[in-house]
């Protein structure tokens, strides 16, 4: 006669079952793709950022909206000259050797925003992309409403925007673009701005040697700080324009050294969209740019 089990028993056993049968469908989802665990996506448009939560295109999606970035989708990918990612926590965990082998020869990933919130993805990030080959670097969001820009480059420095001659660590950037929190321009009068925008460059140079890489919009810059060009000749430009054959440099700056194309691209180890970037000349002068002797 077979042996009694209680309904209760029963269940136990089955929800252990399925529980043992989801993780190894994960496990098997993760080797297959190659990539972490399917990253947060980041709010809609039309829902409130939560105050450090920010990243490199937030303020940008507002001005130039996601229908330009779709638009300048890669695919099939735009393996062309030396190109770049830029992450955050809301890509998840992310495959470096994958990206590496994807075509990626540099990454910047969030480091800090203002003066309190610190990325819960960079460590894993930072060290990732170096373990795995890639020339990489860290950037700040920036929050002119919040302190001065010494402050906040200070504690940027301090919290994984430093800087040593290693062949791997590109110099820290300053992400200064459309305030996805309120005021577009952080509430600062162009005056104001110009002069935050200074103090932050100033310190950081003071801690790591290294001219901050600037990250912005034209419609930005021109519109906040007046079109200043009190930058063009000490800081790099980081431009942001998606879904355009040619990006529109905003005043006061000759040239640009990095262009952020689209916010939705895709590369192999990262789930879901990624920005993707394009320097500006060939991967000799991107080590040079690292090791600051460009």
């Amino acid at each position: 006669m077979p042996a009694y089990r209680s309904p209760s028993r029963r269940l136990k056993r089955s929800r252990s079952a399925l529980m043992a049968a989801g993780a190894l469908g994960s496990a098997a989802a993760l080797i297959l793709t190659g990539a972490g665990p399917a990253a947060a996506a980041p709010p809609a448009p039309d829902e409130p950022v939560r105050s450090g939560q920010a990243w490199m295109g937030a303020g940008t999606r507002i001005e130039q909206g996601l229908a330009s970035s779709a638009a300048g989708r890669v695919t099939p990918m735009d393996t062309s000259g030396v190109q770049g990612i830029d992450v955050s926590h809301w890509q998840g965990a992310i495959n470096w050797g994958s990206v590496k082998a994807a075509g990626i020869d540099f990454a910047y990933m969030k480091a800090t925003e203002g003066t309190t919130f610190k990325d819960s993805r960079f460590s894993a990030n930072y060290t990732g992309s170096y373990n795995a080959g890639l020339i990489r670097g860290a950037y700040h969001f920036a929050r002119p409403d919040v302190s001065n820009g010494a402050t906040q480059a200070g504690y940027f420095a301090g919290n994984g925007g430093g800087w040593s001659k290693d062949g791997k660590t590109l110099p820290g950037v300053l992400d200064i673009e459309h305030n996805p929190y309120g005021a577009m321009c952080y509430g600062l009068s162009t005056t104001q701005m110009r002069t935050w925008i200074n103090d932050f460059y100033t310190t950081y140079k003071a801690r790591t040697t290294r001219d901050v890489v600037i990250y912005t919009t034209a419609s930005w810059w021109n519109t906040c700080t007046g079109g200043w060009t009190g930058m063009s000749t000490k800081s790099p430009l980081w431009v942001a324009h998606w879904g355009t054959a040619t990006p529109t440099v905003p005043s006061g700056f000759p040239t640009w050294t990095i262009w952020q194309y689209t916010a939705t691209g895709r590369v192999g180890g990262v789930s879901g969209d990624v920005d993707r970037n394009k320097f500006n000349g060939s991967l000799a002068r991107l080590q040079a740019l690292a090791n600051n002797t460009a």
